[in-house]
This record gives structure tokens, sequence and C-alpha cells, in this order.
């Protein structure tokens, strides 16, 4: 089992559209998740005392090859119409990889 976490910035004026949107996150956005191997999944949400808000993601994948899977959900058209619904919402940190949505976290700690 591989475990990823990333960050990304939520914009002020959509916390509450973000909220509403994965009250009820779509079924073939779901299954297509499943099929793609990723178990566990969560996304956090903390307001810093600044006002910026930050999405924490954090998922487990239970297959054999990472990069082939996210590519299948990447290109699956109920994945891309969901992104499209999402994606106004955040604001990607500006020290991101390239060609990256969210900010990849390195893991310091894990206990089974």
């Amino acid at each position: 089992m591989q475990r990823f976490g990333s960050v990304i910035e939520l914009r002020p004026d959509k916390v509450d559209e973000y909220r509403r949107l994965h009250a009820a996150v779509w079924p073939g956005v779901l299954e297509r998740l499943r099929r793609s191997n990723v178990r566990n999944y969560s996304i956090y949400l903390r307001t810093l005392p600044d006002g910026r808000t930050l999405l924490f993601s954090y998922y487990e994948y239970a297959g054999a090859d990472h990069a082939r899977d996210m590519a299948e959900l990447a290109a699956d058209p109920e994945t891309q119409r969901w992104w499209r619904a999402t994606e106004p919402c955040q604001e990607p940190l500006p020290d991101r990889p390239a060609g990256a949505w969210w900010a990849p976290m390195d893991e310091v700690f894990h206990l089974d």
C-alpha cells in the first residue's frame, strides 16, 4: 500500500461551494477512483488565522502501477467534468511541481 498526501489552497469565496460538491460526490467519480485502486481517500479543510483555507488530501493506493492508474483516472470524462466543477474553487500553491494541480507532501511519520 502506498500513501499520498497533497495540499492546495481553497478560494475563500468558494468554501461553501466546495463543501456542497463534496457532500454528494458523483457516483461515476467514486467508481472511477475505486477502479484506479484509490482507497481510504479523505480531504480535510482548515482555515488559518490569516483567513486562508487549505485542503489536505490523503489516499492510499492499492494497485501495481500508480502512473497508469492516475492517467486512466485523468482521462475519464466524468472525472474531467468533476474537476471542471471543483477546480474553480481551488488556488494551487505557487511552488507545486510543474504540471501538478495539488502540491505533493512528504510523509514524515506513519503508524499502522
